[in-house]
């Protein structure tokens, strides 16, 4: 059975973004960290779809296709390339006509849909977010696998993704150079 693993960037002081969704404090001190960069790569080549939240999707989409369609020689171009070209799954009450490339939508019950999912043949399944959507998939307990990206920052207020108590297993933590460290963790 496949498993749903959750990757995503938080602060020190548990947010995953500003209060109005900003994600500007990822990018503190700016250094780039390749052996992360390569870790983020191969989280994403053990899956062959990633889930996403409505909220976040138009970003996403166009973000990566724009690196991918008008910046050639970006260094975030293997990500890029992976981003465009994954099966991605939108999950929306009221959207059906979000477009991107690779792209479909969900309208279905959430949790029948990602058992649905982890039954079919493949490699993982893989969540980027957004928050709420993040936070209900954790309040089903459909995540099987945490990768949080925690950076040293604390931004004091903003969006959260876990509402309630949530035991979990520490598997390993890696530091970078960047400050970021990435902490996976197991359900209990």
């Amino acid at each position: 059975m496949k498993k749903l693993k959750l990757q995503m960037q938080i602060t020190i002081d548990g947010f995953v973004a500003g209060p109005n969704g900003e994600l500007d404090w990822m990018w503190t001190g700016g250094q780039r960290d390749d052996v992360m960069f390569n870790q983020i790569l191969a989280i994403a080549d053990s899956c062959d779809t990633i889930l996403l939240g409505r909220n976040m999707t138009p970003g996403f989409v166009n973000y990566w296709e724009n690196v991918v369609d008008h910046q050639p020689d970006s260094a975030e171009q293997p990500l890029a390339q992976r981003m465009v070209n994954m099966n991605k799954i939108v999950f929306s009450q009221t959207q059906t006509d979000i477009t991107g490339r690779n792209l479909q939508t969900e309208s279905g019950d959430l949790a029948a849909a990602i058992h649905q999912l982890k039954a079919q043949p493949g490699k993982d399944l893989l969540v980027y977010g957004g928050a709420q959507f993040v936070s209900s998939l954790i309040s089903l307990n459909l995540i099987d696998e945490y990768y949080l990206f925690t950076n040293p920052v604390a931004i004091g207020e903003g969006m959260r993704i876990f509402d309630a108590p949530k035991p979990l297993k520490l598997e390993s933590s890696t530091a970078y150079q960047n400050g970021k460290i990435l902490n996976k963790y197991v359900l209990v």
